[in-house]
């Protein structure tokens, strides 16, 4: 639950909107003080909406919020910083769905910025000079992924939780579910986790 600011002040108060001659009431005066310490969280709010909705500004606890606006699920684990890149790039990536680009991206952006994201696809396309014809090669499109994690990012994993979870299989599903939102249907997708310095 967000506090309010301490002697915040009415930025219009209603003592000031009284006729002139009610303005000299003392008593009216120090009774609307009540209204305008009442009515002033909502001015500030209001004059303040433009930050509120600005991922580099809103408050921390507004980021999951913000995020649903741009349908995206924000990792606890992340920091501050990388939840607020998160929701300021992924609208941009919502245009790119679909394509290399857009795929390598978003995969760097759930991996975080110290990760290596690498990614092949096959790229071929397939034609028959036949109507109805078979088309050649191998059915399936396929993109594989594979991310170099820091080296001793597995030694660093949950130290909140009593169960440590495996980082490289907990990203791992993050990732997943990342494929299935930017990839298309048809084309399987492969992904590989492991550490920098690790087995190619």
């Amino acid at each position: 639950m967000r506090g309010l600011v301490k002697d915040l002040a009415n930025p219009a108060p209603y003592g000031s909107r009284l006729p002139a001659v009610l303005q000299d009431d003392e008593f009216l005066q120090r009774f609307l003080l009540g209204f305008d310490a009442a009515i002033a969280p909502v001015f500030s709010t209001l004059d303040n909406l433009e930050w509120y909705v600005r991922p580099g500004t809103t408050p921390a606890d507004f980021l999951d919020w913000l995020g649903s606006w741009v349908d995206v699920e924000l990792d606890e684990e992340w920091t501050v910083e990388h939840r607020r890149r998160v929701v300021a790039e992924v609208a941009g990536l919502h245009r790119m769905a679909g394509t290399v680009r857009g795929v390598l991206e978003t995969m760097q952006l759930i991996a975080g910025p110290d990760a290596t994201v690498e990614l092949t696809e096959t790229g071929g396309t397939s034609w028959s000079s036949t109507a109805h014809g078979e088309l050649p090669g191998t059915p399936g499109a396929v993109v594989r992924v594979r991310v170099r994690m820091p080296k001793g990012a597995a030694s660093r994993a949950d130290s909140r939780g009593a169960a440590k979870r495996d980082p490289a299989q907990v990203l791992h599903q993050k990732l997943e579910r990342a494929a299935r939102r930017v990839m298309p249907a048809h084309v399987r997708c492969e992904i590989e986790v492991v550490e920098a310095g690790g087995a190619a």
